[in-house]
């Protein structure tokens, strides 16, 4: 694997890859001629047109098959914005490219500075040279967004107040909280009324409702079929993707995730029952801080059994993501109060580098303090900008909360001594949710 910096280029291999930013960010694509602008407005692929010849957009991941791209195309190139519109991108966490060909293998990484008050980073760009293809390492910051860069490329840019010219797809100027949502995957929302019966019991019990999303009931149909053609319950089917991978790979981001995974239940109402009798259950169900969801059932070929999936999630938004980051901290520094240690202040840079660490395990699937190209916690925060002579870390996967996480923590004799150590006086946190484990949490201490 190659990390590239701005500039940096290598040759890719043959075949379709894998261009995947993980994040709170709307990855988008545009696929230019010699000329260095698009054909159409059909080579603008983004969040609203995912797909053109060779090129594919599924939530944050981006297929390019350099073979099936149109006539003439002669470059794609990558960017990235704030999934919320007009989001400075120094806000938001760093962008990472992760670069795999097509039999998964990771081909390369590039990790560029962090624009500040730009909108939209251009990334990189894959090109022809001679007879085969390269990949680029950009990292541009662009002030004028999406819609000044499709301009510049070629593409007619409509206001999303102004009436679409028919046929030709209007490119909104700025995706705004009215822009039209991303087509959803094709999978039932609520099927047998079932989510009808969760937010009937969800109401006696005091609890808000739960609203059906298209993407968390395609993840949630696509593993109920995995353990039905395999005849058994498992958080992985036996193709080797988690539940939480299938959620993943939608484009739904969340930044707190639970499941119910049963087989028996003949009915819907027999499946709510079933999941009401037993306390850990029930609490996954009743969860007021769950908002969305997607069920799905699918009767076994070998066997006959009902397999279900039930998906509970809360989006992940760059509010969420800070309150999460932020009660990280507050819990941690009530254990240090409690123990009569002074609280610790945020480093920036050690935030920095715990999120970028939180997101890197979840999308890379894998879960050390040594990474795979090891380095170590001492070895990111530097990379980060942090000057603390002493650096320590805690790590944990798959709790669902910062409180879950930090009791957790608390119970774990080398990360409790690593949270009530006197000489540390400051701290950095990081979370993602993805990857098998479904969240990764990262804590990094400096003095």
């Amino acid at each position: 694997m190659s990390d590239l910096v701005p500039g940096g280029n290598l040759p890719l291999p043959d075949g379709a890859l894998t261009l995947r930013v993980p994040g709170p960010f709307d990855v988008s694509a545009l696929i230019t001629g010699e000329s260095g602008r698009v054909g159409g407005d059909a080579d603008f692929v983004f969040y609203n047109q995912p797909d053109a010849p060779g090129v594919r957009l599924r939530g944050d991941t981006l297929t390019v098959e350099p073979a099936g791209l149109r006539s003439g195309a002669q470059r794609v190139t990558l960017t990235v914005t704030g999934a919320e519109p007009g989001t400075p991108l120094g806000r938001l966490p760093a962008a990472t490219l992760h670069v795999t060909d097509r039999l998964g293998r990771t081909v390369a990484r590039f990790a560029p500075p962090r624009p500040q008050t730009e909108t939209l980073l251009l990334l990189a760009e894959i090109y022809r040279r001679g007879t085969g293809w390269k990949l680029r390492a950009v990292g541009q910051g662009y002030a004028d967004g999406l819609a000044g860069l499709a301009r510049d490329f070629g593409v007619d840019v409509v206001e999303e107040h102004r009436p679409a010219p028919a046929p030709r797809p209007a490119i909104p100027a700025q995706r705004t909280a009215a822009a039209p949502p991303r087509p959803p995957v094709s999978a039932p929302a609520d099927p047998d009324g079932l989510l009808e019966l969760v937010n009937s019991a969800r109401a006696r019990a005091g609890r808000p409702p739960v609203a059906a999303d298209h993407r968390l009931a395609s993840a949630a149909r696509a593993h109920a079929v995995a353990m039905a053609d395999a005849g058994r319950l498992a958080g992985e089917g036996p193709d080797g993707v988690s539940l939480h991978q299938r959620i993943d790979r939608t484009g739904f981001a969340y930044v707190t995730v639970g499941e119910h995974l049963v087989s028996g239940p003949r009915t819907p109402a027999e499946f709510v029952d079933h999941c009401l009798r037993t306390d850990s259950a029930r609490r996954t169900l009743l969860d007021p801080a769950f908002t969305h969801a997607g069920l799905a059932h699918v009767r076994g070929p070998r066997d006959g059994d009902t397999y279900w999936t039930a998906v509970w999630a809360r989006p992940l938004t760059l509010a969420e993501l800070a309150r999460t980051r932020t009660e990280v901290v507050d819990l941690t520094n009530r254990e240090r109060t409690r123990a009569g240690l002074r609280p610790l202040a945020v480093d920036p840079h050690l935030a920095t580098a715990a999120q970028d660490y939180s997101t890197d395990m979840a999308v890379r699937d894998f879960y050390a303090h040594t990474s795979p190209e090891g380095t170590q916690p001492w070895d990111r925060a530097a990379a980060a900008g942090s000057r603390r002579r002493t650096i320590g870390e805690n790590i944990a996967c798959g709790q669902r909360s910062a409180a879950e996480v930090v009791d957790g923590w608390m119970n774990s004799p080398g990360h409790r001594a690593n949270i009530l150590k006197p000489d540390f006086t400051h701290i950095g946190t990081g979370f993602a949710g993805g990857g098998r484990a479904g969240t990764y949490w990262t804590q990094l201490f400096g003095a």
